[in-house]
């Protein structure tokens, strides 16, 4: 059954709260019982944004760039069924003003029937795709998986029928969490495979990278230079906002929209 509207009005009261409440998963006791009722079996993958891939690199055919958009694109065509939402409850909770709030999750999967209608609408397979390239040409970034949280909130399931794509911003997104959350949560939002993110030689430490830029404030300046940390889940906003060039993102694996789809596809079943 779905979750009544004022349901979803209170998680948006409680969002500024997140990090707090993240915090709070530290705890042993908290973080168990948090992860199995809100992030049991979750695997979600930061997709870099198309834009910041160098053109030399990750070649399928020699006439044809292989994207990280293409495993959005892929799932979007095998699902049955899709659902947009009216507003990103992220950006709508926080009242942003950088990027557009009715530019909301998408949702693919038989469990995505079960959502309350007043939150979004059901669309066909060619408007899917044309939200997914409007987020992207917004400058907002693609996490694609199986996230728990989002059968809790919307009050559907089950959970391997239900597919979350949201479409973040470093300013609003509940990602910003990562930090601060117990790292058994944490780990379960993840860099996309054989995606690395670079400082090279040509920072001069200005600091545009560290200003609000990175969802999981994985970057740094030390000693007058951006240091990349471990936490970095290579979505590539960095590499886009440098005004140097100074940051490379490269992807070692060609195969990375193959292995990143069949990551996903066992979790949940969209067709």
């Amino acid at each position: 059954m779905s979750q009544p509207i004022w349901f979803v009005k209170l998680v948006q009261r409680l969002f500024p709260y997140r990090f707090a409440l993240a915090g709070l998963t530290r705890m042993p006791i908290v973080g168990r019982i948090t992860d199995r009722l809100l992030f049991e079996g979750d695997d979600i993958i930061y997709l870099p944004q198309d834009r910041v891939i160098p053109v030399n690199q990750a070649l399928d055919r020699p006439d044809e760039m292989v994207l990280p958009s293409q495993v959005v694109e892929y799932f979007i065509e095998k699902a049955s069924f899709h659902w947009i939402m009216n507003f990103c409850i992220c950006r709508d909770s926080m009242k942003c003003q950088d990027y557009p709030i009715d530019l909301g999750c998408l949702f693919l999967g038989e469990a995505a029937r079960g959502i309350n209608p007043q939150l979004g609408r059901p669309v066909t397979k060619a408007e899917a795709l044309e939200h997914a390239r409007r987020c992207q040409e917004a400058g907002l970034v693609h996490l694609i998986g199986r996230n728990k949280l989002d059968t809790v909130w919307l009050g559907v399931g089950p959970g391997d029928r239900l597919l979350t794509i949201c479409n973040c911003c470093p300013c609003c997104c509940l990602w910003r969490v990562l930090p601060y959350i117990a790292p058994q949560i944490g780990t379960k939002t993840a860099r996309m495979p054989g995606v690395t993110v670079t400082v090279t030689d040509q920072c001069v430490g200005c600091g545009t990278c560290t200003e609000g830029v990175c969802f999981v404030d994985a970057i740094h300046l030390v000693n007058g230079r951006a240091v990349r940390s471990d936490e970095c889940r290579g979505c590539g906003r960095c590499v886009d906002v440098c005004p140097e060039q100074a940051i490379e993102i490269t992807i070692a694996d060609d195969q990375f929209v193959e292995e990143t789809i069949a990551r996903l596809s066992p979790l949940v079943d969209v067709s």
